[in-house]
């Protein structure tokens, strides 16, 4: 079996000390625990039918707008709810209808209706707590004022050419509801959940929901949920769902995974909906997910596998395994044998058409390819693949364009093969990066020269003028580093006796950092001069390298191990096996946690927000089981530090412990940051749910459909404003409610008895009464709701369907920002060294280090001022734009991806932050567009 844990009977002995002195470490850590109950937010996708049911969940297919929320909507007469107001803003005017009635009669003038639309889905909210029953728990948070606050982010679409770039979130406050039991002896609720309405945005399948407190009941960390749309799922007539790729399959065999070595998971970075993994032994079935591994399904392909070998193809074993996986924004590649096939999901909202494949489509039916290469990142409104061939194609690259599900293949070079460019005889392409920003493929060659031994070069291909061009020749042996964490290659070193295998490259496109590995790990920022990291032992041949595109990258090798690189460090660290996983290990069985076992399998290794990830099958009782485990960098590096740099003192007649800490400052804070919206471009909406006349405060099925009508038009009137100039508010939902917030009641002969109106004043239809063209002011809805008047016992407050232009800068950078010509960032970085030093002492032990991406196109400005007499050192950062780089289109089209990383001198996997989730690397890294 491969390991991904440690041998088990070890634990219970070896580790009892390294487990002691991770207690003794951090008391008030576990004074803290103690103290609060753990707890974590649970949400799931319900339906309008399975509202309030217990135990109702839902996948995200059907993204079509409802109609039945309009039934309700026409049971709401005195409400500022005006479906008038809705066409007319359609129409480009303002349309009335009048109805005369006296205004003591306490109705209004009532108004044409217009149809109100909902979304297809709710989201279910509950929390539970280590120990505790969840019913009884939300019951308590109910009561003691808990409302859950949803914040959800849409990711912006692929082709910016169909639709607009846009940074949006829309912020809710969760209603309660009472569950649908069908015994309740207690007079107000037995079981309840909290519900918003979960939206939908044209050109955006992946959603992230972050759910967190109002700060009242119970402490609650925040959480984030993936909630994507699965456009390979569809509905069948009698209401359940069958994959359109082929059959899903309910046992996971121990056979499709123990002893079966790990794979990459492979797809476009922020837009992938849906995650696929292949590599299950003779088995032309994947696992696929839409919630990155929270929960997945295993399912057996409907593809033809059939591969006849040819002159031009050379003969291999034939298998059903599916090799290499690949996910899209909206299409799945896969490769079989020497084979690859495509398919398209059904993405309405992307493609405003159903272009939904209906079989796997086999593509280069002619051609003989031996490797898929991904494109983590989409540029000018595509998504790419890359496919590696073998057999008479030797030498080329066939470049797969997606654009809305669409795939097209192109044969690199154009001309003539990569060998003849190069000018030797025999070659292989090993593996191909495609750099977006550049229109560059960077290939690692494998020439077979007969008069030399077999060498790697790095070839650099431009698509635009389709030049070839070598950039560097890979040494032919490991360089001797001679103690040294690193050595700069230059040509000029000596060398050991090891051969230097390439496997493959991997490139980030914000700190333009590549790596080429196999038995060895290099790296470079131009792709011309490299430095070899001499931690990574040679004897070990890498797999695969997953990076987070932040900064961390973890290194799988052939057996397993996982290895982990931060940026900014030229340590290689040893995470598995290592003595501090065993520490980690110990004390999760200490604690009898179910993501642990004495046999494990590791599937894949994967980044979500930051955070590296397991997903792993575990044997334990003779059941096995695939879970999805965080893989705690940071405790990890912390318990290694720990378990060798230590002493042991002798106090009187006892041994006393004593820690090195190797971080060169106590305290680091971020200050004076920027209000983030006009840098992040972010743009937020808030709704809260309509109030109900209920004593217990809980929602029915009528109040959440004027929610879901509500949400539906605040995002419908943001989709269609356009921004005018001349738009006195600059607000989408100013027109909304523009002549609902003014007292614009008059008299006869249309004179204005309480204030201006935006409107002249139109012509009486009933000559002699006194009315009112449009809803009197709020106050009149508020009477009406404070005296249980309101119809349908629903009250709709204006003021809580608004925009927000005032947020503030939380306690760390934004994770992207934008940089206009010319403009500036600026914000401070405090920091504290660890004992009380001399003024020169502290300049010299506490220094601000910054790296930049692309130096030409932006620059850094770091002012110093030290603060004796609080043994600190206060840092002032600008980040500009220097009017160089101007190779970007309009606003969100070709921009250029760059980063800045702050980095306090040696402080680099020796600085870890105390949070609620565990400690935390302390590292500054900030992403520029």
């Amino acid at each position: 079996m491969s390991p991904a844990g440690p041998a088990w009977p070890r634990l219970r002995v070896l580790q009892a000390l390294w487990a002691l002195l991770v207690v003794l470490l951090a008391p008030w850590r576990l004074w803290a625990i103690k103290n609060t109950q753990e707890c974590t937010w649970q949400v799931v996708l319900n339906n309008f039918e399975t509202v309030g049911k217990k135990d109702a969940s839902d996948r995200f297919v059907d993204q079509e707008p409802l109609y039945t929320v309009d039934k309700v909507f026409s049971l709401l007469v005195d409400a500022p709810i005006d479906p008038d107001e809705v066409r007319g803003l359609v129409s480009g005017k303002r349309e009335r209808s009048w109805t005369c009635t006296p205004l003591g009669s306490g109705h209004l003038p009532t108004l044409s209706l217009q149809t109100y639309l909902g979304f297809p889905y709710y989201l279910k909210i509950n929390y539970s707590c280590k120990g505790e029953s969840s019913e009884a728990l939300v019951r308590k948070g109910h009561l003691t004022g808990l409302k859950p606050v949803v914040l959800v982010t849409f990711q912006s679409p692929v082709n910016f050419h169909r639709w607009k770039i846009e940074q949006l979130q829309i912020q809710m406050e969760a209603a309660p509801f009472r569950s649908k039991a069908e015994r309740c002896n207690a007079e107000e609720v037995c079981l309840m959940s909290w519900y918003t309405p979960m939206p939908i945005k044209n050109g955006s399948v992946v959603m992230r929901v972050d759910v967190s407190s109002n700060g009242l009941g119970p402490f609650i960390p925040n959480k984030r949920f993936r909630v994507n749309i699965n456009g390979f799922l569809e509905r069948q007539r009698d209401n359940t769902l069958q994959f359109t790729v082929g059959n899903e399959l309910f046992n996971l065999i121990p056979r499709y995974f123990v002893n079966v070595p790990s794979r990459p998971l492979w797809y476009t970075v922020d837009q992938a909906p849906v995650f696929i993994l292949g590599g299950i032994p003779e088995e032309k079935a994947i696992l696929l997910t839409d919630t990155n591994f929270k929960d997945f399904f295993l399912v057996e392909l409907s593809i033809d596998s059939c591969w006849v070998g040819s002159f031009y193809c050379p003969p291999t074993s034939f298998t059903a395994t599916i090799y290499d996986a690949i996910a899209t924004e909206s299409t799945l590649f896969i490769r079989q044998n020497q084979l690859i096939y495509y398919f398209t999901g059904t993405y309405t909202t992307l493609h405003e058409s159903n272009r939904g494949s209906e079989r796997w489509v086999r593509v280069l039916a002619n051609e003989c390819i031996k490797k898929l290469c991904p494109v983590h990142f989409h540029s000018n409104g595509s998504e790419y693949v890359m496919a590696l061939t073998t057999g008479k194609h030797e030498g080329y690259v066939h470049f797969g364009t997606i654009t809305d599900g669409r795939v097209s293949f192109e044969l690199l070079p154009r001309q003539r093969s990569v060998c003849n460019g190069i000018l030797v005889v025999n070659c292989s392409i090993t593996w191909a990066v495609f750099i977006a920003g550049d229109y560059n493929l960077l290939l690692l060659v494998e020439i077979e020269d007969p008069s030399t031994r077999k060498y790697f070069q790095v070839v650099s291909y431009d698509l635009v003028s389709d030049y070839l061009v070598v950039l560097y020749t890979i040494p032919e042996f490991i360089p001797d580093a001679r103690g040294l964490e690193f050595l700069m290659v230059l040509g000029t070193e000596s060398y050991t006796n090891f051969p230097m295998v390439p496997k493959g490259m991997s490139y980030n496109p914000y700190n333009n950092l590549l790596f080429i590995w196999g038995n060895f790990l290099l790296q470079s920022y131009n792709s011309e001069n490299f430095i070899y990291l001499a931690d990574f032992p040679k004897e070990l041949s890498i797999k695969y390298l997953v990076n987070s595109f932040y900064g961390d990258t973890a290194i799988v090798t052939e057996t397993e191990e996982i290895w982990y690189l931060l940026e900014g460090s030229y340590q290689v660290y040893k995470l598995f096996p290592s003595k501090g996983w065993e520490v980690h290990v110990s004390l999760q069985v200490m604690q009898q946690s179910s993501l642990y076992a004495p046999n494990e399998t590791m599937v894949t290794l994967f980044y979500e927000d930051h955070r590296l990830y397991q997903l792993v099958y575990l044997i334990d009782n003779q059941q096995g089981r695939l879970v999805k485990r965080l893989v705690p960098v940071e405790q990890l590096l912390m318990y290694q530090q720990i378990s060798t740099d230590y002493l042991l003192e002798r106090q009187g007649s006892h041994l006393t412990l004593s820690f090195t800490n190797f971080c060169p400052f106590t305290v680091m804070r971020l200050r004076d940051l920027p209000n983030p919206q006009i840098y992040t471009r972010q743009e937020r909406y808030r709704a809260q749910p309509p109030r109900v006349l209920e004593p217990g405060g809980f929602h029915s099925d009528n109040s959440l459909a004027v929610y879901q009508g509500l949400v539906y038009y605040l995002l419908w009137l943001h989709s269609k404003y356009d921004k005018p100039y001349a738009d006195p508010v600059h607000d989408p939902t100013w027109r909304w409610w523009k002549n609902k917030k003014q007292d614009q009641v008059r008299g006869e002969g249309g004179e204005s008895v309480g204030g201006p109106s935006p409107d002249p004043p139109s012509p009486s239809p009933c000559p002699g009464t006194v009315f009112a063209p449009h809803p009197v002011p709020q106050d009149y809805y508020f009477y009406l709701a404070s005296n249980w008047r309101s119809a349908g016992s629903v009250h709709v407050d204006m003021a809580s369907y608004e925009k927000i232009y005032d947020l503030k800068a939380e306690n760390e950078l934004p994770e992207r920002i934008f940089l206009d010509k010319g403009t500036s960032y600026r914000f401070s970085v405090f920091l504290t060294a660890g004992e009380p030093e001399p003024l020169c002492t502290v300049q010299s032990k506490v220094g601000l280090a910054v790296v930049l991406a692309d130096p030409e196109c932006i620059e850094a400005v770091v002012k110093e001022k030290v603060l004796v007499n609080r043994n600190s050192v206060l840092f002032w950062v600008t980040l500009s734009d220097k009017r160089f780089c101007f190779d970007q289109g309009i606003s969100g089209h070709h921009l250029m991806k760059t980063s800045m990383l702050l980095k306090v001198v040696g402080s680099s996997g020796h600085c870890f932050q105390n949070t609620h989730q565990g400690p935390r690397m302390q590292v500054l890294d900030l992403g520029a567009t």
